[in-house]
């Protein structure tokens, strides 16, 4: 049996109402990335072979943060994170700071594949793609014009005092509800992920992300970090995560799930509860996981306000959570 679990994003309820023309075209991304990721486990494929088709449909949808549609940082730019990981050998591989690299998750990939190392970063990390020949796009690619505006929104709230210091204050201004103007465009939505179970009973996790809107150039979330945001042992379950990426490394929480099944014996859905319940949250981090264990039994959480996502094990119907 198969199970097949993805996300697009925790947030909050101010942006998840921002009408039903965003919360279609949520679903049908969603669908898509389903459906790219159940037909390879339909026909035998493995796990790492869905998550990472899975992903690459988000990654190629503008209305996510990974891939085209990222959130822009502080000059105006895009920096992509991307990490997969295979459940039965523990390899994995994961990119951070990629500037020209359609799609990141097939670096990751590749890394898991074919090199020695783990993580790359940066200017090397572009440099490697172009010598294994993935495909490369200039930085522009990435920039849609809601990313645009977001960005512009959050510079609009900046006070004089925060001149001082714009990093932290458009951080803070992230996560205040945005101030509507006419027309009103919804922002796009988070951080993408997928995990699976394939039929022989491989699991993998694969998560992808742009980072935080206007965030200082340079900066590193969870998503790209083995254990913080993607995670993935046969033993245990996979995992990837969306949300307050400070918190999800603070906390360890995809490794700390699965350390939870292992060590203390809980249930996956234990686990999940209350690693977001004691760990996440007494830190004040926000956010989401999607986890499958090696039954095929899928637990989503968030203690956010909203999370998108989608699952479908086999024999049953997909079922989708839009924004």
């Amino acid at each position: 049996m198969y199970a097949l679990a993805v996300h697009g994003g925790a947030g909050t309820r101010s942006e998840g109402e921002s009408g039903p023309q965003r919360s279609e075209r949520c679903r049908r991304g969603l669908s898509e990335a389903l459906g790219r990721g159940q037909s390879i486990l339909e026909g035998g494929g493995s796990a790492l072979e869905a998550v990472e088709a899975a992903v690459i449909a988000l990654e190629d949808d503008p209305l996510f943060n990974a891939g085209r549609g990222a959130v822009l940082t502080l000059a105006g730019s895009v920096e992509l994170d991307a990490a997969i990981m295979e459940g039965g050998t523990l390899r994995a591989g994961a990119v951070a700071q990629v500037r020209r690299v359609r799609n990141p998750i097939r670096l990751a990939r590749q890394l898991l594949e074919r090199s020695a190392h783990v993580f790359l970063v940066g200017e090397g990390a572009d440099r490697y793609a172009l010598e294994i020949g993935l495909e490369s796009v200039p930085n522009e690619y990435f920039i849609t014009a809601e990313r645009q505006q977001q960005l512009a929104t959050l510079r609009a709230a900046l006070t004089p005092v925060d001149a001082s210091n714009p990093s932290a204050a458009l951080r803070s201004a992230a996560r205040q509800p945005a101030r509507r103007t006419e027309p009103f465009e919804p922002a796009p939505l988070g951080t993408v992920g997928a995990v699976a179970r394939d039929r022989r009973g491989g699991l993998a996790a694969a998560t992808s992300t742009g980072g935080t809107a206007g965030q200082q150039v340079g900066r590193v979330g969870d998503s790209p970090v083995i254990g913080a945001g993607t995670y993935a042992d046969d033993q245990s379950c996979a995992v990837s995560t969306t949300g307050q990426g400070e918190a999800f490394l603070r906390t360890v929480l995809a490794y700390d799930i699965s350390a939870r099944m292992r060590y203390r014996g809980q249930t996956l859905a234990v686990a999940v509860e209350r690693a977001i319940g004691e760990q996440l949250s007494a830190v004040g981090g926000r956010g989401g996981v999607i986890a499958v264990n090696p039954q095929g039994e899928i637990v989503i959480r968030h203690n956010s306000a909203t999370l998108a996502y989608g699952h479908i094990i086999e024999g049953g119907t997909m079922h989708l959570q839009a924004w």
